[in-house]
């Protein structure tokens, strides 16, 4: 099958859909398919074409970003070159959608709305009429979630229109266990002068959207360290609210942690805390990944897949957003009992295994693929 994924970014750009458009990209490939990944360039105007790890991948010349979009002047003409059977499109992304819509030339199409449109509202009221037809006549519509389905304006009247395949990640290279690592990083952060309770993770983008001004904040009431991984135009003022409100010393910024050392993070904390506080955050691919290591989870009620991935009072706790106190309150409700915090730990390890590999992720989508080109 000849499979051409479009997004604008891919790796080495970092994200949870960049992550996942990786992974499933090379699972295709790696199962025999012919796949492409069309996505714009961050280092210019030259387009570029590269073989990783078995994907072809195209990078268009990007003319300017706008808004958090890439603008590329080419990408619509290798849109229309190809011939693939599939074209499968990551949500939101309007340059590559009106591309496919325009000038596509798959023999199905199916869109992964991974997110509504939440912050660039202007650029919304402009998109929005072509962005109901690039809806309509998509073949499928993958949904990450069944609440983002209901939640989502969008999805909801397309609800006939919509299945529900979960993201997924490499369960097992999360599960493995890693003792030495483990302990050197318990070792590293709660030793010295601010040793102070247990070990707090949080790994994604530092953006406004992640709500960790609230954790930060939280932070005064719980006795715990707690460690920051990744990096975000939200970095600077993070730092400089975690000095104001007194936690520097058990708050660190860790920036990017590479692949190969992320699994240890995981499996070294003793609850991993999402405490996102807008609908931006659709789903979560973190919560996957701290799940299949073995961390109970704490996050917040927002309508989407958060609080479908982590169920309350058996994978952790889910509190209401953009509220420091609930935060502190559920974490330390679970770092007070150990029995709980194990038993939520097994679940969520447990729950990533039975519904969260990335082997059954790739295979619901080649099912989808299948029901699209068979009606084709």
């Amino acid at each position: 099958m000849r499979i051409l994924h479009i997004y604008k970014d891919y790796y080495p750009v970092l994200g949870g859909i960049e992550n996942h458009l990786r992974w499933l990209a090379q699972a295709q490939a790696g199962r025999g398919h012919d796949v492409t990944v069309l996505v714009t360039n961050p280092g210019g105007l030259q387009t570029t074409v590269t073989e990783e790890e078995g994907v072809r991948v195209i990078r268009a010349g990007r003319l300017a970003t706008v808004a958090s979009t890439p603008l590329s002047v080419s990408l619509p003409w290798h849109v229309g070159r190809r011939r693939p059977d599939i074209v499968h499109l990551q949500f939101p992304y309007p340059v590559g959608e009106v591309s496919n819509l325009l000038f596509g030339r798959g023999r199905g199409t199916v869109i992964s709305y991974q997110s509504d449109v939440v912050r660039q509202a202007g650029i919304l009221r402009l998109y929005d009429p072509l962005l109901r037809v690039v809806l309509r006549r998509a073949d499928r519509i993958l949904a990450s979630s069944p609440p983002y389905i209901q939640s989502s304006s969008y999805l909801r009247p397309l609800a006939g229109h919509c299945t529900v395949v979960p993201l997924g990640v490499d369960v097992a290279r999360f599960a493995q266990p890693r003792p030495e690592e483990v302990a050197r990083l318990r070792a590293r952060y709660l030793s010295g002068r601010y040793l102070s309770g247990p070990l707090l993770l949080f790994v994604g983008r530092l953006r406004y959207y992640k709500g960790l001004t609230y954790l930060i904040d939280a932070m005064r009431q719980v006795d715990a360290t707690l460690l920051i991984a990744g990096t975000g135009p939200e970095a600077a003022a993070l730092a400089a609210q975690a000095g104001q409100t007194g936690v520097t010393g058990r708050v660190h910024f860790l920036g990017d942690i590479g692949d190969a050392d992320l699994p240890a993070y995981y499996q070294a904390a003793d609850l991993f805390v999402l405490p996102s506080s807008h609908r931006s955050e659709a789903y979560g691919i973190v919560l996957l990944e701290a799940m299949a290591a073995g961390a109970p989870l704490i996050t917040t009620e927002l309508g989407t897949g958060t609080s479908w991935i982590n169920q309350h009072g058996q994978t952790g706790l889910v509190v209401p957003p953009r509220d420091a106190g609930a935060l502190a309150q559920a974490i330390n409700q679970v770092l007070a009992d150990p029995v709980q915090r194990r038993n939520m730990a097994a679940a969520a390890q447990a729950r990533a295994q039975a519904e969260f590999d990335l082997p059954l992720m790739v295979d619901r989508v080649s099912a989808v693929y299948g029901e699209v080109l068979n009606r084709a």
